[in-house]
C-alpha cells in the first residue's frame, strides 16, 4: 500500500488525528482512575505518531499520553510536531494539562497547533510566555 502525500505544513487531515487518537485511547491503561486518553500527532516529516495514558498502582508513576506520545516521536526517529489531538474515553477532545502543554513545547514549539473543544489554537496561544531551550542558551 502506498501512503498518501502529507499535507503542507499548516494543512492536517484533524479527522484522521482524532480518529487515530480514539484508536490509542482504545487502548490505555486506566483501571484506577477510569479515565482513558488518546493523543495522536502529526510530524514535521508527515508521520502520524500516537500515545495512549499507561497508569500504575503506585499512582506517581503512571505515564500521560502526551509522554507516550514524545517517547515514539524519539524512538522513530524525531522531528519537529506540527499537528496535536488529545481526547478522552468517549473519544471528545481534551486540552492537555499544563505539564503536558510544557511536554509538547518542547517538541513542536510555539507554533504547534493543537485541536482544542474551542478551535484550532497554536501552543503558543495554550502556553503564553513559556520556557523552553531558548532560555537555556
Amino acid at each position: 500500500m502506498t501512503p498518501l502525500p502529507a499535507p503542507a505544513f499548516g494543512e492536517a487531515d484533524w479527522d484522521a488525528l482524532r480518529e487515530a487518537a480514539r484508536d490509542a485511547m482504545s487502548r490505555a491503561y486506566a483501571p484506577y482512575s477510569g479515565f482513558p486518553v488518546g493523543v495522536a500527532a502529526r510530524v514535521d516529516d508527515g508521520r502520524t505518531i500516537t500515545g495512549c495514558n499507561v497508569e500504575n498502582a503506585s499512582y506517581g508513576l503512571s505515564l500521560c499520553a502526551e509522554c507516550g506520545l514524545v517517547s515514539t516521536l524519539q524512538a522513530t526517529g524525531g522531528g519537529r510536531l506540527t499537528h496535536f489531538v488529545c481526547v478522552d474515553g468517549t473519544g471528545g477532545i481534551l486540552v492537555p494539562c499544563g505539564r503536558c502543554r510544557q511536554l509538547l513545547y518542547e517538541f513542536g514549539g510555539p507554533e504547534l497547533l493543537l485541536e482544542t473543544p474551542d478551535g484550532i489554537r497554536t501552543l503558543d496561544a495554550m502556553l503564553p510566555q513559556s520556557f523552553g531551550p531558548q532560555h537555556l542558551g
